[in-house]
């Protein structure tokens, strides 16, 4: 019998008013050009809240703090492995409104938007049940 691996994932809520942040990841990665939520991969050992809060300074630069957890899902691999992902969803809070600086090697662009507006964009399947 196969073993499935074990993929976490974490992601950020980052809302200002009513408009939250959606990153479109960069030409050549993984899933370009699908829009997704900041964040990543949990490092072995690491709180998941703390992957949160690490993705979102990598790929923004914006400095945040975990208010809470918004959601969960699980789905099978996407590309065929021997693999089950696990995500979660953390709102958060800004350490003030800082500017949105990406990092060019994952994404290309980033929106403010309301979630009505974000359910029009090429995005995944978890991202589209979060909304």
């Amino acid at each position: 019998m196969t073993e499935i691996a074990q993929k976490h994932l974490a992601y950020c809520w980052i809302a200002r008013g009513d408009r939250v942040l959606f990153l479109r990841r960069a030409p050549g990665v993984f899933l370009a050009g699908r829009w997704e939520l900041p964040g990543g991969t949990a490092e072995p050992g690491e709180a998941f809240e703390a992957t949160a809060i690490r993705e979102a300074v990598e790929e923004t630069g914006l400095r945040v703090r975990v208010t809470g957890e918004l959601a969960r899902d699980s789905w099978p691999d996407v590309a065929g492995r021997a693999m089950e992902v696990h995500a979660f969803v953390y709102t958060v809070e800004e350490d003030g409104a800082g500017d949105v600086v990406l990092n060019p090697e994952e994404h290309d662009d980033f929106a403010w938007l309301a979630p009505q507006e974000a359910g029009r964009l090429d995005m995944a399947e978890h991202f589209r049940r979060l909304l």
